[in-house]
């Protein structure tokens, strides 16, 4: 959680909000290099299963995992909301990395303070992406390691 906490310490406090299953997530948007509709995506045979495959990105072979699946969360999105799908491409030092998300959400700007370590369970796998959480008045956002993300 130091990472998370540093982002935020770092001049790095703004953070771009995403919708999986209802639940709601942030990434610093330093490490966000875009956000592109869906489009076609070529599935990888022998991926990962939270792979969905590759993308051609103004020239650049960029693979996009299923947000979904790269969270444990199970179901696909329903047909009449396919439409707020996007790809978030991320930039994590080099590695260009996209994620299918259910819908884009809010900028958002917090404390370092307002983060709190994730929930029991979550942070005891080594490759879970959520490094922290933060409160709302509307629910939990969980804080996303960009680095932890992108392996692929």
């Amino acid at each position: 959680m130091n990472d998370v906490r540093q982002a935020v310490h770092g001049g790095q406090g703004a953070w771009l909000g995403f919708v999986l299953k209802e639940q709601h997530y942030a990434v610093t948007l330093a490490s966000v290099r875009e956000v592109i509709r869906c489009g076609d995506v070529t599935p990888v045979p022998g991926a990962p299963d939270d792979v969905l495959g590759i993308v051609n990105l103004r020239g650049q072979i960029v693979p996009v995992l299923d947000g979904r699946r790269r969270f444990g969360l199970a179901g696909c999105v329903a047909p009449d909301r396919e439409d707020a799908q996007r790809v978030v491409v991320f930039d994590d030092e080099g590695s260009i990395v996209g994620m299918r998300i259910d819908a884009i959400g809010d900028m958002l700007d917090f404390n370092a303070s307002d983060i709190a370590v994730p929930p029991p369970g979550r942070a005891s796998r080594r490759d879970d992406p959520v490094s922290g959480v933060v409160t709302r008045h509307d629910g939990f956002i969980a804080l996303v390691d960009v680095q932890r993300l992108c392996r692929v």
